[in-house]
């Protein structure tokens, strides 16, 4: 399986890269005037100044702009006097250069400690620096983190952050990015997308790529009674499916046999139920899942077998291909009938109906992630806030996100449409253009183990397709954009 490349590392500073942490203890001591303990720790490691001044100050009645000018120069003071890298520190940050992975430092420390610790490590050895002056929330916030991520260009689920605190790891799961902890003075537990080590003594670049997610990238795709109405159509279908580089595909109007033969020529696993639909996956189906016989519209689902994603096993993702009936279709009866929102949504009861028994048959949630595609016939209820389209929001009830929503918020920049690549007019001769929609979906739960997360998701449509009638040559073998949403998919998690 593919892992998401690794775009860049994001350290923290104090205590991760330079023995800090233990100094900025003893300034706090000393402000405070007496020996901290474990019950101090949340608010003083991790923390910037003020936070920690705000908290002395609710302690002890002195004024917090006061003792934080004093935690400054206690820290300042130590930082001058000298300070080290923790061991492996440079070693990691050489070879990361070396490898050409770009590196930020992101630290909740004031720009000026940040500097003078540059000057110790080198500046150059970072693009860029995000300090406690540079965003509106540090952490746990997700500001800086995000802003580094901004800066570098780069997407936060393709960044290791290394942290030393749970404050620092916080903020760096908000943002998005694996995180591989060091503690220093306090411990870390492990969790998903998350690794504890000792320290960095040995960690090499490629052992930093070996804990991003993995990558599944999911597509579905209305083949058009199986593709048959454009020359060549199995031969597109198998260069569409090359160029997008998808894992999984939940196929609609396969026409018998499109989906078994897909599968043969690609050297995929196929699972097929009635004459219309099928899924192919480059990974094991290790289960059919609903009825195999299921009609021309209705549901099918199978079991997709990742293996061995981290050392932990196998994960599992359950994935359903839906064609829901398109008659009577809402879009026609609104643009050309002219009806209002209240029958609109009363004539989606067939098709409402058919999605409650896809949704009863993949069940509640088991912990397993569960993928739903689909050729709906219906267009979102988040689309247009004038009809609450039934059958979308029937999914998003059942505890189902709309992954091209989520990646794509706003309608109006982004409308997605699916329907049609091929009818600019409607074909009954009439010249009315024809209602372009939103009408193919994929949709996703997330499991307890190796959730998914949405990394992209788009429409896609191969060439430039001739519009209906004159159809046969064109490269595109459908009157369906499909839909592709790449998703990460668990992530490590362990203590060394």
């Amino acid at each position: 399986m593919t892992r998401l490349p690794l775009q860049a590392v994001l350290f923290d500073m104090d205590g991760t890269l330079v023995d800090t942490e233990r100094l900025w203890w003893e300034a706090v001591q000393q402000v405070a005037g007496r020996a901290l303990t474990e019950a101090d720790q949340p608010e003083v490691l991790g923390r910037p100044v003020e936070h920690t001044a705000d908290w002395l100050a609710a302690a002890t009645g002195r004024p917090a702009p006061a003792l934080a000018d004093a935690l400054h120069r206690e820290f300042a003071d130590r930082v001058h006097a000298g300070i080290e890298p923790r061991p492996g520190a440079l070693d990691l940050l050489d070879a990361l250069a070396h490898d050409g992975v770009p590196t930020a430092l992101v630290t909740a420390s004031p720009r000026s400690v940040a500097d003078t610790v540059l000057r110790a490590l080198g500046a150059s050895r970072f693009a860029v620096t995000v300090t406690a002056d540079d965003t509106e929330h540090t952490k746990p916030a997700p500001d800086p983190y995000l802003a580094a991520c901004h800066a570098l260009g780069v997407d936060p689920a393709a960044c290791v952050a290394v942290e030393d605190t749970e404050t620092g790891v916080a903020s760096a799961e908000a943002a998005g990015c694996t995180v591989l902890a060091v503690p220093s003075l306090a411990p870390i537990g492990a969790a998903p997308g998350r690794t504890v080590l000792a320290g960095l003594a040995g960690v090499t670049p490629e052992r930093l790529r070996a804990l991003l997610p993995h990558r599944l990238r999911v597509m579905t795709w209305n083949l058009w009674h199986g593709g048959t109405k454009v020359r060549d159509h199995r031969a597109k279908q198998l260069k569409v499916i090359a160029e997008t580089d998808v894992d999984v595909i939940g196929l609609q109007e396969t026409h018998g046999t499109a989906a078994e033969e897909l599968a043969a020529a690609l050297g995929w696993h196929c699972h097929r139920a009635g004459e219309n639909l099928g899924i192919i996956s480059r990974h094991p189906i290790t289960a059919a899942l609903g009825d195999p016989d299921v009609g021309f519209y209705g549901a099918a689902g199978a079991r997709i077998e990742v293996d061995g994603i981290d050392g932990i096993g196998a994960t599992e993702v359950d994935v359903w291909t839906a064609h829901l009936d398109y008659t009577p279709y809402g879009p026609y009866e609104e643009a050309f009938d002219g009806l209002p929102a209240v029958d609109l949504i009363a004539h989606e009861e067939v098709r409402l109906a058919q999605l409650r028994d896809v949704l009863d048959r993949i069940g509640e949630d088991t912990g397993v992630p569960v993928v739903l595609v689909g050729d709906f016939n219906s267009p979102s209820h988040l689309d247009r806030p004038d009809v609450e389209w039934p059958v979308t929001k029937a999914a998003e009830d059942a505890g189902f996100t709309d992954s091209y929503r989520e990646a794509h918020p706003d309608p109006v920049r982004d409308p997605g449409h699916t329907w049609s690549p091929v009818h600019a007019e409607h074909e009954d001769g009439s010249g009315r253009p024809e209602p372009q929609d939103r009408i193919d979906f994929v949709l996703h739960r997330g499991g307890q183990r190796g959730a998914l997360k949405v990394l992209d998701s788009r429409t896609y449509v191969s060439g430039a397709p001739r519009t209906w009638p004159d159809v046969e040559d064109n490269d595109w073998p459908s009157d369906h954009a499909a839909v592709i949403t790449t998703y990460a998919l668990g992530g490590a998690a362990g203590v060394v």
